[in-house]
């Protein structure tokens, strides 16, 4: 079975600032199984939500997910596994708390990490999820 990938882009887009030239998509659907990649708090046109609000950016990184996962044929409530990568410890709580309400009866594993850094100075946090596919018995 081929892999599906949605949304595919290159990074020299993403990232006109940077001499990247990468060929990527936000989402593969392999095997009943959906691979995102890693979400922050920036719409799909790539503006940024929330400016320093990491409850905001949050918030926007898990609109992106809700709508990856729908075009893959999932939902929230399919997600077993998220990681959360945090640039500043006092955003922690904001950070879970909005995750929180977007899962809350969900109970996927989850993986936090706090981090020196992410690819632009200004995403505070990054979302990355793993969801199933659900069988249609």
């Amino acid at each position: 079975m081929a892999h599906t990938r949605l949304r595919k882009f290159n990074t020299r887009d993403t990232y006109p600032d940077q001499s990247l030239d990468n060929d990527l998509c936000q989402a593969v659907v392999a095997n009943g199984t959906v691979y995102l990649r890693g979400q922050v708090g920036t719409d799909f046109d790539g503006n940024l939500v929330g400016g320093d609000d990491p409850a905001a950016q949050t918030d926007q990184a898990m609109r992106n997910v809700q709508t990856l996962l729908a075009e893959a044929g999932t939902r929230l409530e399919d997600i077993v596994k998220i990681t959360i990568f945090i640039t500043r410890r006092e955003d922690r709580e904001p950070v879970y708390r909005t995750v929180g309400k977007w899962l809350k009866g969900v109970f996927p594993v989850s993986t936090g990490l706090m981090v020196a850094g992410l690819a632009k100075q200004e995403w505070l946090m990054e979302i990355d999820v793993i969801a199933v596919i659900p069988n249609e018995d």
